[in-house]
């Protein structure tokens, strides 16, 4: 019997990745000559009107795209723009596909076929009055979302593509002063080796984040506690402890966040559960917690190295904007 493993291609497993919002946005040229161009961008094709005909092509392509590759997630987009842009001093037609929804895999191949049924469109008008055609420079302009966050093409964008899609990273803690404190008797006493807290180290790092306190503690409540209050009273802003969330007899690490906190912030806590079961079930066994402690915010959160990345993952795109709200100053 043959298995996925012995099969020379199979559809990638995506049931364990947590669903988030997604964009993506194609881009390539049709290059008619100056003759087809003109008789192209003023509307005098003998079949009709090709601008129009080609962003309907690339909405139906960009909807086709798992029709067309074998390995491509059929998936339900929420949204797809197409703009033909004509390119006077070139002679040419630039094409952009925008695709986005939120789901478990991304939209690329959705942007890229968009993109390219709306060119063969082009070229079909347009052959009529002109067979010296070129489709060329189909690329990704960028996407976003997923846990790599924002990728832009190497070629880069121009101030104009730059200016209408507005991509948007992660926005950045750079220079904020972040603690990670691990919680294990075990990794405290040298017999098991720390793994979670340089996952969590190295995703405030990847923000820009000056992590300055990087510590192992055994599991308990006052050894903690105090920590997290000489923390908060040192400037940090955000302590990102992982370990001891669970339902064990020695799993108090929320215990020592409540002790010192000057207020829950029960939203994040209820976030990190929910998201968190898009990946497994076990999650609502986890007592993850977060709370304010003066001006710091510390997080509770579970002690697995894939557990704490999947909780990087949720929470980078909020801790800039909880510190804003924290100090008061505006944010979008």
């Amino acid at each position: 019997m043959t298995t996925q493993s012995d099969a020379a291609f199979h559809m990638a497993d995506i049931r364990n990745k947590r669903p988030t919002r997604r964009r993506a946005v194609a881009v390539g040229e049709f290059l008619p000559g100056a003759e087809a161009f003109a008789t192209v961008v003023e509307r005098r094709l003998p079949k009709g009107d090709a601008l129009v005909m080609a962003e309907i092509a690339g909405l139906q392509g960009a909807k086709m795209a798992s029709q067309l590759m074998p390995l491509c997630h059929p998936i339900s987009l929420e949204l797809v723009r197409v703009r033909c842009v004509p390119v006077p001093a070139r002679h040419a037609i630039r094409v952009y596909c925008e695709c986005a929804l939120e789901a478990r895999t991304g939209v690329e191949m959705e942007a890229l076929a968009g993109v390219n049924a709306a060119l063969l469109t082009l070229y079909d008008l347009t052959k009529p009055v002109q067979p010296a055609l070129a489709i060329n420079g189909v690329r990704l302009l960028f996407k976003e979302g997923g846990k790599k966050g924002l990728w832009v093409h190497p070629d880069g964008m121009s101030d104009e593509e730059r200016a209408h899609y507005r991509p948007r990273g992660l926005a950045r803690l750079d220079g904020v002063p972040c603690a990670v404190i691990t919680l294990s008797d075990r990794a405290s006493s040298g017999d098991y080796e720390d793994r979670s807290g340089p996952v969590l180290v190295g995703g405030l790092r990847k923000l820009g984040a000056e992590v300055g306190h990087i510590e192992v503690l055994p599991d308990g409540i006052d050894p903690l506690a105090e920590r997290l209050r000489a923390l908060a009273a040192k400037g940090v802003r955000l302590c990102l402890c992982s370990g001891g969330t669970g339902l064990g007899p020695r799993d108090v690490t929320p215990e020592a966040l409540r002790r010192v906190a000057d207020r829950p912030v029960d939203g994040l806590a209820e976030m990190l559960r929910a998201e968190s079961a898009k990946h497994t079930p076990l999650a609502w066994l986890s007592r993850a917690e977060v709370v304010q402690i003066g001006g710091m915010l510390a997080f509770a959160l579970p002690g697995s190295p894939r557990a704490a990345q999947q909780c990087m993952d949720m929470l980078s795109p909020l801790l800039a904007h909880a510190l804003a709200m924290l100090d008061g100053r505006p944010h979008p």
